[in-house]
């Protein structure tokens, strides 16, 4: 225990107060030290300090907990306008957010004027945007616009909802009103991406400042060596960014030299792993090249990173007309059917899998505990047997044999053993 925190038990507290202050000159952001020094402000009746003290804890630790709730007590009656904020706040925190949205209601109407009122709005507009109650984080924004005039981020947020609601030309006039009303400059290369997403790469030209913009519409304007020469003299500058190696791939797959854009998006991989484009790019390759199977297969992972495993699953299926061999592929369009719910469909495709890859542990498995579920309990042991014989310790034979061998009756060594005894080389 420290010298302020014995002096604060013995109740000493203007002392205590003053060893703690100390401290915080060498521990500004303690927060268990900013926490003793405001509680022992309180007790001292010094408000301004602690509300100080709690307000550096928020800054600190927006999240805590403790730090609302004495500010509360202190604006309760001191101040309604900061009170309902924190209040809104702690309910966010709380994800209490229909409490929350009517607390930063309560705070607009008690602010003392409209400048005031910008830090509660802000918070609404954004918890609406969050529930996806995009008309009215609109209505809010607007209104903030007209108090809040000079910054430009409030015509990005509009732009960014009138996407999400009206589509991308009203997200483009919103900006363009925001530059043409109030001369805003800061979202030029945002403006400049949906001109090239609106397919009008000559506005997004004249706009932009960025090497990557400027040479993605060259290319969409057909001006492909010129594209390629800003690329090329930027390579230094962005060859570690995901964007560069795209628009390489871009640019060689316009020209119809696939290995190269190939060669680009395994960069492009590098970088972005997890990004739906990549199999966008080889799947627009292989389809330039005539190889159906690898389309599909592309296209499949495409939408499986997009999360739209129905479309995913019929691009396998249609790449499983081309190649019903491939038991990578088999296995894929099995463990979507299975996670469908379709058992069934499933079932027949680990079958098609053990077929072609008779030693595929993971199809034996899962044939194993469909015939069981459908009390097939002879075909669970027959492929059972399958795995014993491929890993005699296999830990799932070890864990469902004895079990499902006694609860088929057979005994012994199960029914295709049964089968060999009676038949002998007849079961050759």
């Amino acid at each position: 225990m420290n010298t302020a925190e014995q002096l604060e038990q013995n109740e000493k507290y203007e002392e205590a107060y003053v060893e703690y202050k100390k401290i915080l000159m060498h521990k500004p952001d303690d927060v268990d030290t900013l926490t003793r020094t405001a509680h022992v402000a309180l007790i001292l009746g010094n408000k301004s300090d602690a509300k100080q003290l709690y307000a550096r804890i928020l800054e600190v630790d927006p999240s805590n907990i403790m730090a609302h709730e004495q500010l509360l007590d202190i604006f309760v009656d001191e101040d309604k306008f900061k009170y309902y904020l924190l209040r809104g706040n702690l309910h966010a925190l709380q994800q209490q957010m229909s409490y929350a949205n009517s607390d930063y209601k309560k705070a607009i109407s008690h602010a003392k004027d409209q400048q005031e009122a910008l830090p509660a709005r802000y918070l609404h507009a954004g918890l609406c945007e969050g529930q996806e109650k995009y008309q009215e984080a609109i209505d809010e924004y607007l209104r903030i616009a007209d108090y809040d005039e000079k910054n430009p981020m409030v015509y990005v947020k509009l732009a960014e909802l009138y996407e999400k609601t009206e589509g991308i030309i009203s997200a483009i006039q919103t900006l363009e009103r925001g530059k043409k009303d109030c001369g805003f400059t800061e979202y030029d290369e945002v403006l400049a991406g949906l001109y090239i997403r609106n397919s009008q790469p000559e506005k997004a030209l004249a706009l932009t400042k960025n090497e990557l913009t400027k040479a993605r519409a060259l290319f969409d304007m057909g001006e492909n060596d010129k594209g390629y020469d800003i690329l090329i003299s930027v390579k230094d500058k962005y060859g570690l960014e995901n964007t560069y190696h795209s628009l390489m791939a871009q640019y060689y797959f316009q020209k119809g030299m696939y290995e190269d854009a190939f060669k680009e998006i395994d960069e492009f991989e590098k970088l972005a792993p997890n990004s739906p484009l990549i199999y966008q790019m080889r799947a627009l390759i292989y389809e330039q090249k005539g190889d159906s199977f690898n389309e599909h297969i592309n296209w499949g992972k495409y939408n499986i990173l997009r999360n739209d495993k129905d479309v995913a699953l019929n691009e396998y299926m249609t790449a499983y007309r081309f190649d019903n061999k491939n038991s990578d592929l088999i296995e894929t369009i099995a463990s979507l059917l299975e996670a469908e719910g379709d058992k069934t469909k499933a079932c027949e495709f680990y079958e098609r899998l053990a077929d072609v890859d008779p030693k595929n542990t993971l199809a034996l498995e899962k044939l194993v505990e469909f015939r069981e579920s459908i009390g097939d309990k002879y075909g669970a042991l027959d492929y059972l047997e399958k795995l014993k014989t491929l890993d005699p310790r296999n830990k799932f034979v070890e864990e469902n044999y004895d079990r499902i061998q006694n609860g088929s009756g057979m005994g012994g060594e199960g029914l295709l053993s049964v089968f060999k005894n009676i038949f002998g080389k007849r079961m050759r």
